[in-house]
């Protein structure tokens, strides 16, 4: 029987008020040290392979799953998801694009590149808690996500 736990979520967010709303609201259901977050595409790949300067963590952990924004500055989210999805180790990570675009081409491309859910940032902090249960619901009580 296989014990359900917490999900360790990874979000790449460059706006700094999105990025301590959306923590927020992952922390009313999950414990603190389950969210981390990166500024940008560049630094989710540097946390994905432990590079500087993330290899001194002591708490460190390949995410669950990805929760990532697609317009970002140094690299942005589907340069990000690209590379992600062409890594053997990383492609097994469901990545959940979490932005404010809503544009069918956005949609239609991050798809064909491998996302697993795309979820239009919602306008209030109580849609953002709503979107965080069902995220916590889903990803952690529902599906079995690879070890």
């Amino acid at each position: 029987m296989l014990v359900k736990r917490p999900i360790n979520i990874l979000i790449a967010e460059d706006d700094d008020d999105d990025k301590l709303l959306i923590i927020k609201a992952f922390q009313r259901t999950l414990p603190k040290e389950s969210v981390t977050c990166v500024a940008d595409g560049e630094a989710l790949l540097q946390y994905l392979n432990k590079a500087s300067p993330f290899d001194k963590m002591d708490n460190y952990s390949i995410p669950d799953i990805i929760l990532l924004d697609l317009n970002m500055p140094k690299k942005d989210g589907r340069a990000a998801l690209a590379e992600i999805k062409s890594h053997d180790e990383f492609k097994k990570i469901p990545v959940i694009i979490f932005t404010t675009s809503n544009l069918k081409d956005d949609i239609e491309i991050t798809y064909k590149m491998g996302s697993n859910s795309y979820i239009t940032k919602p306008g209030s902090f109580e849609g953002l808690v709503k979107v965080a249960k069902e995220i916590e619901n889903y990803w952690s009580k529902t599906v079995m996500l690879p070890v």
